[in-house]
């Protein structure tokens, strides 16, 4: 069967790669010039499988209201005369029910853990260099309350197989002593060792590589304009706009869409609507002045709602959220805000000079539980909605995803669509 993957970051590259290690003939299209560009470019470089919790939960609304007139709060709500953001907004509130909260935690966790282990299996016989390291996640927390709080959060996690332990203030020193200098404002932690941290793109690079070398086609610089679909109602192929401007069609079998927050856009003239809406996260990426003072465990700063990741000569810190529409462009206030996180932190430590600022659009879901599965179009297939856990659940959606094109029953125990 030939199978059109439209999108090439980490979740359409891992959709390519399962589908052509099931035999299937694969193209990949994308707009840009190579594949992880958006998205997967520089992200917060975490496997974060202890943490695939979704953003609604019952205490989000109150904590929402009380950052709405803040600049940098860690998440930001700009209204837009734009009613997908009200009508995603209105599926968030529902979500934040109580009696949503486990079932969403427990489908972010089963998807989470089996692209992990995936992942792992994949670097056993994968020769791809991304800075991966095996040093575990460490949460720490400065207000007592909040870290009360995440004992609860670690019990549940715990309950689904997640060792997600909590540590004293000074056992987040030894587990990384480059926060020894502010011990005294620590007041816990918590800390899952099983987890990971790698570069994204760079893993995704060598993926489409591999791919390729295996058969996969990729055209790059293609814009995609519409689903065609045949006489009989299924999905045929795309319509495409080249490199040079001409008008072509790429025919397949079957489609899979995971082009991320632009999913919508295109599956909406099917009457397919995909409650999904863009996320505007931030990175900076600090080159290291002085490695021995430099944290090796990838940090979660609780308070701050960002996260610190090594990557090779660099530290990635990443957060926040914007709920402002379509946009990527930079805010120098939050901008401004994360650097002087970082400085609090690490002064001396990084270079705040040369720091790289980035923006992605994460494809969120009011749930954050990503679609993943069957449309009503029998021939066409969604893998999108990842939100911030695009990496984490990246190469076992991929794998899932092809399992669900062959007809066959995915292994992780998660929500499919129609399945």
């Amino acid at each position: 069967m030939k199978v059109v993957v439209l999108g090439s970051g980490i979740i359409g590259v891992s959709t390519a790669w399962w589908l052509r290690q099931a035999g299937h003939d694969v193209v990949v299209i994308d707009r840009e010039t190579s594949a992880g560009l958006e998205t997967s470019f520089a992200n917060g470089a975490q496997i974060s499988v202890s943490y695939a919790e979704p953003w609604a939960n019952p205490q989000a609304p109150l904590k929402l209201l009380k950052w709405l007139n803040k600049k940098d709060a860690p998440l930001l709500f700009r209204p837009q005369f734009d009613w997908r953001q009200w009508v995603w907004g209105l599926g968030f509130l529902r979500e934040c029910l109580p009696s949503r909260l486990n079932r969403n935690i427990e489908a972010m966790v089963r998807l989470a853990q089996y692209s992990h282990e995936t992942l792992k299996e994949m670097r056993q016989t994968l020769d791809i260099s991304y800075d991966h390291l095996e040093n575990g996640i460490l949460n720490f927390y400065q207000d007592k309350a909040e870290f009360d709080a995440s004992q609860k959060a670690a019990d549940v996690m715990r309950d689904f197989g997640v060792d997600r332990r909590v540590v004293t203030a000074d056992e987040v020193i030894e587990i990384e002593p480059a926060l020894a200098p502010h011990r005294a404002v620590i007041v816990g932690g918590d800390y899952t060792a099983s987890d990971e941290s790698g570069d994204a793109y760079l893993f995704t690079k060598g993926l489409a590589e591999l791919a390729q070398a295996q058969g996969v086609e990729f055209l790059y610089s293609t814009r995609i304009t519409q689903v065609i679909r045949g006489e009989n109602g299924l999905a045929r192929g795309v319509e495409v706009v080249r490199s040079d401007g001409c008008y072509d069609e790429v025919h397949g079998d079957a489609v899979v869409v995971s082009l991320g927050s632009f999913t919508p856009q295109l599956m909406r003239p099917l009457g397919i609507h995909c409650l999904m809406y863009p996320t505007k996260g931030y990175s900076a990426t600090f080159p290291i002045l002085d490695p021995d003072r430099a944290p090796v465990v990838s940090l979660t700063d609780s308070s701050h709602k960002v996260v610190y990741t090594r990557l090779g000569d660099n530290i990635r810190m990443a957060g926040t959220a914007e709920l402002s529409g379509y946009s990527r462009t930079l805010n120098p206030v939050r901008c401004q805000a994360m650097t002087d996180q970082a400085r609090a932190l690490f002064d001396g430590v990084l270079d705040f000079d040369r720091v790289q600022f980035w923006t992605g659009l994460r494809p969120s879901t009011p749930s954050n539980v990503p679609l993943i599965g069957k449309t009503r179009i029998p021939n066409l297939y969604i893998n999108s909605g990842h939100g911030t856990l695009g990496w984490t659940m990246g190469v076992g959606s991929g794998r899932a995803m092809a399992d669900i094109v062959s007809g066959l029953k995915p292994e992780p125990i998660f929500p499919f669509m129609g399945i």
